[in-house]
């Protein structure tokens, strides 16, 4: 089994502990968000849900006594994970039901924005939009927590959120499936305005302190900047986000009259 690390959130009603308690969890088709096991338990039970993980490929880390005694107090078992509060979808399943309802795709892809805030923020003015889903990686990024929930004004109960492991692959198979790549990104001179917003589109955003990926630059059918007259070199990623999908919305809308 392979473990690696997550962050841990801190909103307790998302808490599940036990070893039952989070076999049931994963058997009911909860998202699970985190699931940390005590290093060294073993037994029957704990060998269910090892094998439940390998099942689900579902992530946990190992850790200490000491720091699942601090997420609670009750009898853990040596178990605790924390549930996400959506599910997750795959994008695979959006883009076909999209195009056989007539509509245009729009999809907004977010490269390692992992501000919660920003990431509710976001997802406020995608709704808003009409962005058909949310696509992030599922590392590197940030999860939809409550945190991001209130800040998207329940957004992000209304718009699907697709998370993938293999994010470059999700990328391909959005352009393979007739949608244009625009990165907005400063490492260009072509704007915002110049492409054709009305063609099936994915925009993708990218993390303030590191921008979008070399690879997803690479295969990009368009790489776009807004244009910026002051000192400050840079917009919020969320405020960039808006300004970009509004040019889409205005667009389409030019069209549609």
């Amino acid at each position: 089994m392979t473990y690696n690390s997550r962050p841990a959130p801190r909103e307790s009603n998302q808490m599940v502990f036990g070893i039952r308690a989070v076999v049931e969890a994963i058997r009911s088709g909860k998202e699970i968000e985190a699931l940390y096991l005590q290093r060294g338990i073993g037994g029957g039970l704990l060998a269910e849900l090892k094998e439940l993980l390998n099942e689900y490929q579902i992530t946990a880390q190992q850790v200490p006594v000491e720091k699942l005694n601090r997420l609670t107090q009750k009898n853990h078992q040596g178990v605790v994970a924390f549930i996400s509060p959506i599910v997750y979808q795959k994008i695979e399943n959006i883009i076909p039901q999209v195009f056989e309802n007539g509509q245009v795709p729009l999809i907004l892809v977010l490269d390692s924005i992992t501000d919660v805030r920003n990431m509710g923020a976001i997802a406020r003015t995608a709704e808003c939009a009409g962005v058909h889903a949310i696509v992030i990686p599922a590392k590197g990024s940030a999860q939809v927590t409550p945190d991001a929930i209130k800040t998207s004004a329940g957004a992000l109960f209304k718009i699907p959120v697709c998370r993938h492991d293999n994010f470059m692959q999700t990328i391909k198979f959005l352009q393979e499936s007739g949608l244009q790549l625009v990165c907005c990104t400063e490492k260009t001179k072509e704007d915002i305005y110049k492409p054709d917003y009305t063609a099936p589109t994915a925009i993708i955003m990218g993390s303030e302190e590191d921008g979008i990926r070399n690879e997803i630059i690479r295969i990009a059918d368009h790489l776009a900047k807004i244009p910026m007259f002051g000192e400050i070199e840079s917009l919020n990623v969320s405020v960039s986000t808006g300004v970009i999908l509004y040019e889409a919305i205005r667009q389409r809308s030019v069209i549609g009259d």
